[in-house]
């Protein structure tokens, strides 16, 4: 893996070839990354997997036609034809009159944001083991748990950078660790399972692996002998851990390709009222230590915390160059990329702001709702916001969590979903998106 001063370098190269062979102008992104990760199973090591990988892509533009190509030959003389390739195809490609770089008066100037997101360490795969079996077996020590489907750890190192011939050249390195587990409870007709796990920047933020391992058996003997729910219209409560869909689903919605398109169920929705004055949902791509942090996006402009909804009100578009010209605004720094392709937009980190009152409060009133604890499939309609998904969890009577629930299914539309949505004050930032308890009253709950 190269450094990102070495990275940078080669891309100056590619970039010279482009020009070369004809490029109006160009782009290039180095991906360099390596993994290690250790899973175990019943006590025993059952797999050690260590993964390495570098990759340049090449993006060319001739008038209004683009293309781009990768390789993972980073020789002066691979990117040399690779970029020659580029350019070949880009001279057959059909006009696009949205194509080309980030205006260069917007690209980031000075010194990339110094983020946290690297700690310098290099556990050795026996620490991991090491973390990988103290999960799995805090897991296993939970009264009622049967079976294991193992505990994993994994530590990685990532370089990217990107150089264009507007003039940015940056660069960001980054590590991350995990560890999870994953039980089964019960026995004969009656098992069920669970999981838990945690991701870091820093080695040292890791959660304890008997702190993951004792949740996720928990998890998995609560659910023992679930009930099935009639239909009816009941009030929802989403537990954190799958709250964050719910965000995930309003950013597939302003994406830039998605208003471009028209294909989007908030297509008409900017600067109205989208939740209740309540909610706030906040994009920090700043965040130390964030999972998702960067100091630039993928087109090399700077980057800002975004108030995506601001006390209800949806504030903007998510968008990358090419999508900010078709609408006639300007790119917000939320493009996201890959070496195969041109650039999408996508969040950093993101989270909805706690509410004023505890889950216990939320509930307080509901004498009959279901609590959500895991969600299946995707069945959600981008173009209608018509919602419908699997779910199982608790039920919720007076006020209390109770007996657990399977195989329902949980429908509304995304439009009132988002305007009933209250949230309680139990945030914490532990993913790339976070939310606290969420709920939404009027939901469709169908059951056996």
């Amino acid at each position: 893996m190269l450094t990102v001063t070495d990275a940078l370098d080669r891309l100056d190269v590619a970039l010279a070839a482009a020009r070369s062979a004809g490029a109006d102008a160009a782009d290039a992104l180095y991906v360099g990354d390596g993994s290690t990760s250790i899973s175990v199973r019943l006590g025993k090591l059952e797999d050690i997997g260590r993964s390495e990988g570098e990759e340049v892509g090449i993006r060319v533009f001739i008038g209004q036609k683009s293309a781009s190509v990768s390789s993972s030959d980073l020789s002066p003389a691979a990117l040399a034809i690779a970029a020659e390739r580029a350019v070949a195809m880009a001279r057959l490609a059909p006009d696009d009159p949205w194509a080309g770089l980030a205006p260069a008066d917007r690209l980031l100037t000075g010194a990339v944001p110094d983020l946290d997101v690297d700690d310098g360490l290099d556990p050795a795969a026996e620490t991991l083991r090491e973390l990988a079996m103290a999960a799995e077996d805090a897991a296993r020590a939970v009264p009622g748990v049967t079976n294991s489907e193992g505990g994993g750890a994994s530590a990685s190192r990532a370089v990217t950078a990107l150089a264009t011939s507007g003039g940015f050249r940056g660069g960001r390195k980054s590590t991350s660790y995990g560890s999870s587990a994953s039980v089964l409870a019960g026995e004969g007709a009656d098992m069920q399972r669970d999981y838990a796990w945690h991701s870091a920047r820093h080695f040292a933020d890791l959660e304890a692996p008997e702190i993951i391992g004792r949740r996720a058996g928990e998890r998995a003997v609560r659910r023992l002998k679930p009930i099935k729910l009639d239909t009816a219209s009941l009030p929802i409560v989403f537990d954190p851990r799958v709250g964050a869909t719910l965000i995930g689903h309003l950013i597939g919605a302003i994406s830039g390709s998605s208003i471009t398109r028209g294909t989007s169920f908030l297509k008409d929705a900017l600067g109205t009222q989208v939740f209740d004055s309540s909610i706030s949902i906040i994009d920090d791509p700043l965040r130390h230590r964030g999972l998702r942090s960067r100091g630039f996006d993928g087109e090399g402009l700077p980057v800002a915390i975004t108030r995506i909804i601001d006390k209800g009100v949806l504030t903007g578009w998510m968008l990358d160059a090419a999508s900010a010209r078709q609408l006639g605004l300007q790119p917000t720094g939320h493009a996201a990329r890959g070496t195969s392709g041109p650039p999408g937009v996508g969040p950093t980190n993101l989270h909805l702001a706690a509410g004023s009152v505890s889950p216990t409060a939320l509930m307080a009133d509901i004498k009959r709702g279901f609590y959500v604890t895991e969600l299946i499939g995707m069945g959600v309609n981008g173009l209608t916001g018509d919602y419908s998904r699997g779910a199982s969890g608790f039920l919720i009577e007076n006020g209390e969590i109770t007996v657990p629930v399977a195989e329902v299914t949980i429908a509304g539309n995304l439009v009132d979903m988002f305007k009933a949505l209250v949230a309680a004050d139990d945030l914490q930032f532990r993913h790339a998106s976070n939310v606290p308890t969420l709920r939404i009253d009027g939901m469709t709950i169908a059951g056996a």
